[in-house]
């Protein structure tokens, strides 16, 4: 699973403690000017329902447009509105010169500039989210409550390993160790108090006020700006935006304050982790380097809601003097991806562990069977040793039969197989051409396996289309799909070779076993036995010893395919 290799890493380069220590000393270093980020709430102008406030004019005010109502044929509370909006008009003018025309319906060019300043800014936040929380939220979040709390994270990493489980459990089966990790998580998780999950939430909430933001479609309402009007610079005629001017009035109003500066080195620390390893390099030197970025993109913020009044050219334009934004939801699911991550990460830790004693039990059962020789294995496939190599789903099982081909196969079951080939007689047909089948896919086991290897290779076209995708610079979630892609391709050719082979050494077991008599039909399944076995015993040993193999062969097959599907 990605975020656990992610997070793993963060938790293997730097201690809880270190990471806690570093964290505080940027803290303390820290160029990010706190406070508010929206000022636009200013005390100008009535909202709220327009009728009730025309109802609390003085008396004489409302009879002066009851007056005017009888010449213009609008009703008072129409014209009450027409005369706000103009002033509101005046006031933005007055405020905020070149931002708005309310006489020919007009965004000017201070709107413009400020806008493409607003983008370039907002697209740092974009960067830093699509790198980290785009990439794995859980892992994100996870990584977030290591520090924000402390207290569950360390009762969640320690308390639910399997090892640590089985020390005072070493007698319940895998199930039920499974459901007591569950329950040691459920348990924790109960622990977070009231401040933690609203600090938690608050985080949460920041981030998808900043990932409102920085995906917000700026260039689709920068393209509207023309320069048509020579006189007045570029402009945009503001019914041609003006459902747009509405969202990014949500967006702007939902982060009124600068989110906390433990969530921007959090956010930081989790981008950079990755390049840990770089010769020299400095976590200290590029998280500071990425909070004055930050610094530098909350400020243009701050300068557009200072300078721009948005809110008052929207109600201007819509001419309803009623019009405030609302503030966006969201981050209230961080308790249900954290509570999730943890569920499949232990899920994922304690399948690794069983699988990993399932190999150690196997690799003693290869040691025995090939007599102390090494697997073969399949070259670009990925391990521990190379962990570059393409995820293949049946590896382990191909290097299992390449390495039975050789040693095992080849000097001792091939020699009696092919007798039976040459020479035996079955009685019956439907035998004969199971035989001929099973003893084709077997001879050609050691070609397919390598023909395979090759076009898991860089220069092979499973492989070549592999590297070309890992070296794409495209959206995550895309890259993730082509990766799928080539992937589904390769398992489909893993199951064209291992699917045949099973079935292959079933069968040859099962007409081997029938041919020894072991079910007392053996005349009836090959009639010149005798004549192919000749004087003495040394073929028919060796035809026992090659059910014996097969026999084995079969149940290391049923074996690793447990492990391999996680079972």
């Amino acid at each position: 699973m990605a975020e656990n290799v992610i997070f793993g890493k963060l938790a293997s380069n730097l201690s809880q403690g270190e990471r806690q220590n570093l964290l505080d000393k940027l803290k303390s270093t820290s160029n990010i000017t706190g406070g508010v980020l929206y000022f636009e709430d200013r005390e100008v102008l009535p909202k709220g329902d327009l009728p009730a406030a025309f109802s609390a004019l003085p008396w004489y005010r409302r009879l002066l447009y009851v007056f005017l109502s009888f010449f213009k044929a609008k009703s008072p509370i129409v014209l009450y509105g027409d005369n706000q909006v103009a002033e509101l008009g005046q006031r933005i003018n007055e405020r905020s010169p070149g931002m708005y025309d309310s006489h020919q319906r007009l965004l000017l060019d201070g709107f413009y500039q400020q806008v493409k300043k607003l983008r370039d800014a907002a697209r740092f936040f974009y960067t830093a989210l699509d790198a980290s929380v785009n990439r794995d939220k859980g892992a994100f979040f996870a990584f977030l409550a290591s520090l924000e709390l402390a207290d569950v994270h360390k009762k969640l990493e320690v308390e639910t390993l399997p090892q640590a489980i089985i020390k005072t459990n070493p007698d319940l089966p895998e199930v039920e160790l499974r459901q007591v990790a569950f329950k040691i998580m459920d348990d924790a998780l109960v622990q977070i108090n009231e401040q933690q999950r609203d600090t938690m939430y608050s985080n949460a909430r920041s981030l998808n006020c900043m990932k409102r933001l920085s995906s917000f479609l700026f260039d689709r309402l920068i393209m509207a700006f023309n320069t048509k009007n020579a006189e007045k610079g570029t402009t945009c005629s503001v019914n041609v935006v003006k459902d747009m001017l509405v969202t990014l009035s949500n967006t702007m109003i939902s982060l009124k304050t600068v989110p906390p500066v433990t969530l921007f080195q959090s956010l930081f620390f989790f981008i950079l982790q990755e390049r840990a390893g770089e010769q020299g390099f400095d976590i200290n030197r590029e998280i500071r380097s990425l909070l004055a970025k930050a610094e530098e993109s909350l400020a243009v913020i701050r300068e557009f809601n200072r300078c721009v009044p948005l809110t008052w050219i929207i109600r201007c334009c819509n001419r309803n003097m009623s019009f405030a934004p609302y503030e966006i939801t969201g981050g209230e699911d961080w308790y249900l991806v954290y509570r999730d991550y943890w569920r499949r990460r232990i899920e994922t830790t304690f399948g690794d562990f069983f699988r990993d004693r399932r190999l150690n039990v196997l690799m003693e059962s290869f040691g025995s069977f090939f007599k102390g020789e090494p697997l073969r294995v399949i070259e670009n496939i990925q391990s521990s040793e190379n962990p570059d190599g393409l995820p293949v789903k049946g590896g382990f099982t191909l290097a299992f039969l390449r390495t039975f081909y050789t040693l095992v196969y080849m000097p001792v079951i091939s020699k009696v197989l092919t007798a039976f080939f040459v020479l035996g007689q079955f009685s019956k047909r439907e035998t004969r051409i199971e035989f001929s089948e099973s003893y084709d896919v077997l001879i050609k086991l050691e070609e397919d396996i390598n023909k395979f290897e090759t076009e898991i290779s860089p220069a092979g076209d499973y492989g070549g289309r592999y590297l070309q995708v890992q070296q794409e610079v495209t959206a995550l979630p895309i890259k993730k799909r082509r990766t799928q892609l080539v992937l589904d391709d390769v398992e489909e050719d893993v199951e064209k070779i291992l699917e045949p082979a099973r079935r292959a050494f079933r069968t040859m077991f099962n007409i081997v076993k029938a041919i020894l008599g072991q079910d007392g039909k053996a005349k009836e399944v090959m009639p010149n036995l005798a004549i192919i076995a000749g004087k003495g015993d040394e073929f028919m040993n060796g035809l026992n010893e090659a059910c014996r193999q097969l026999e084995i062969a079969i149940k290391l097959l049923d074996d690793i395919q447990i492990m391999e599907d996680g079972r």
